[in-house]
């Protein structure tokens, strides 16, 4: 199952969504506050000792175990589906930023304010 998705992260890093290049372009290389970020990176969640249940996290920062979330329209339609990731992400001790891609495109001092806000 990992080598499955290994391979879907992999592409989403070849076709990443207009936000996500735009989130990538300013967080790349450590441009934002000096903090290295991954993108399409994937987390591993054991629910219990048979079973792991993988994510593919939009962008990852190890420093402040942060997981940022880009929403599209296609989340529109999964509400449940983001909390139960969210709620599953919560319990692996990651904190979860999620930003619709209008707030990345048009706010983008409000979303480096948000990352900035988990240094302190």
């Amino acid at each position: 199952m990992y080598f499955k998705v290994r391979e879907l992260a992999r592409a989403m890093r070849k076709r990443p969504t207009p936000a996500e290049a735009f989130f990538w372009a300013k967080t790349r290389n450590r441009k934002l506050f000096d903090l290295k970020f991954n993108r399409q990176y994937i987390i591993q969640c054991p629910l219990d000792a048979a079973f792991t249940k993988y994510y593919i996290a939009d962008f990852h920062c190890f420093a402040l175990k942060l997981i940022v979330e880009l929403d599209g329209n296609v989340h529109i339609d999964q509400n449940e589906i983001d909390l139960v990731r969210t709620e599953h992400m919560h319990q692996w001790s990651f904190t979860v930023l999620r930003f619709t891609n209008e707030q990345v495109f048009m706010d983008w001092d409000f979303v480096a304010g948000q990352i900035h806000g988990l240094l302190t």
